[in-house]
């Protein structure tokens, strides 16, 4: 018994000296930093609440009548079978609580559907695996801004030949940035399967669905980072598909949307630019970490039986125009996806040049950018 006692009271104190040690560790959902994310969780506390009073109540009185009436006092058992006053107990107030509470979340749900009189649109599509982000502008479509957003977490990581970080699979290489205070209306869809966007701290969950496009909205109170991930099953690196959402000031932002517009005047200019083998291959190295590494992996040796090797392989040493249909078209029902709306005309040009020199390869030939817009220019 003794024994006992202490064993119970190691394992008390083990559980006190965790929890001072993880005081950051909770079990409940965040309230988030938005009116509608602390509105989702002050419905979800409600019911919680509900549901431990009706759980105390009702296990309360269960115990009660089997310690009170229990055989070895010679209990006999009622009969309540013709109460009406019991039958309309039971009946009406579970029924008076979900009414209530079904009240509650319809306000709550009507709400988060309401997208009308956003400030800005954003379109988030989804691609096995990583997020485009597309910041809508109606009155000048010319100043829209465009890009991808890929997990930055390193393969060398992720294969366990360096420490994991602190925000590991959680970090991308271009985040999600809105101004606080401002209505975002988000325009969801996917280009291959359904993906699912999720943001806990903004309370956003959308399918994004090829061929449709679901809406969703968020106002930020605070400037921060907010992390979320892919929560539909798309494929095999569907754990790899992190989101991040970056809120700053208004003023921040605006600076931010001007540099990126800037970006992409540069990149337009550079696709007119004569190139030579070596700037395309250095540029292409970071393009192929960024988007073809995780099936090809970083040396080109790719996945025997799922992922193919592009060290010696007779795409990236034979004809070069079929090299180029490959990476801009894809390849049907294989897992090779079509870059062609992926990669602007520089990284393509510049991805396929690096294949052609790098990874043991050494064709010596290169792609021109300008190719791949009159190719683009052609579809």
């Amino acid at each position: 018994m003794q024994r006992r006692l202490l064993r119970a009271g190691a394992i008390l104190a083990a559980l006190l000296v965790g929890s001072a040690a993880q005081a950051d560790w909770e079990f409940n959902m965040p309230k988030g930093v938005t009116d509608i994310s602390q509105e989702v969780y002050g419905l979800h506390m409600l019911i919680f609440w509900v549901c431990v009073i009706i759980g105390i109540a009702v296990f309360g009185v269960m115990f009660y009548a089997m310690f009170k009436h229990r055989k070895s006092k010679g209990a006999v058992s009622a009969n309540f079978h013709e109460s009406t006053k019991v039958e309309l107990a039971w009946t009406l107030i579970p029924a008076v609580v979900i009414f209530a509470v079904g009240v509650k979340a319809t306000f709550t749900l009507a709400d988060m559907y309401n997208v009308d009189n956003a400030d800005m649109t954003v379109e988030v599509t989804g691609y096995q695996w990583r997020w485009r982000y597309r910041y809508i502008n109606e009155a000048d479509p010319d100043a829209e801004v465009d890009y991808f957003s890929s997990l930055a977490t390193s393969r060398d990581e992720i294969n366990n030949r360096l420490a994991k970080n602190e925000n590991y699979l959680l970090e991308v290489d271009q985040p999600l940035v809105l101004p606080v205070g401002q209505k975002v209306r988000f325009i969801l869809t996917a280009s291959d399967v359904i993906h699912s966007w999720w943001v806990p701290d903004l309370a956003v969950k959308k399918d994004a669905i090829p061929g449709m496009a679901n809406e969703a909205w968020t106002i930020i109170n605070e400037p921060g980072t907010y992390r979320g991930q892919c929560t539909e099953l798309c494929g095999r690196d569907h754990g790899f598909m992190p989101i991040v959402v970056e809120a700053v000031t208004q003023a921040e932002f605006d600076e931010w949307l001007a540099g990126k517009q800037e970006e992409a005047r540069q990149v337009a200019e550079l696709t007119n630019q004569e190139w030579t083998v070596e700037q395309l291959v250095e540029r292409g190295r970071g393009v192929y970490q960024s988007a073809c590494a995780a099936c090809h992996q970083p040396n080109g040796s790719g996945i025997p039986g799922t992922f193919p090797a592009l060290t010696g392989s007779p795409i990236a040493t034979g004809d070069i125009q079929e090299h180029i249909n490959v990476v801009f078209h894809g390849r049907p029902g294989t897992a090779m996806q079509a870059f062609g709306n992926q990669l602007s005309p520089v990284d393509l040009a510049a991805v396929v040049t690096f294949e052609r020199n790098a990874l043991g390869n050494s064709v010596g030939d290169m792609v021109e950018p300008i190719d791949i817009l009159n190719l683009s220019a052609g579809e």
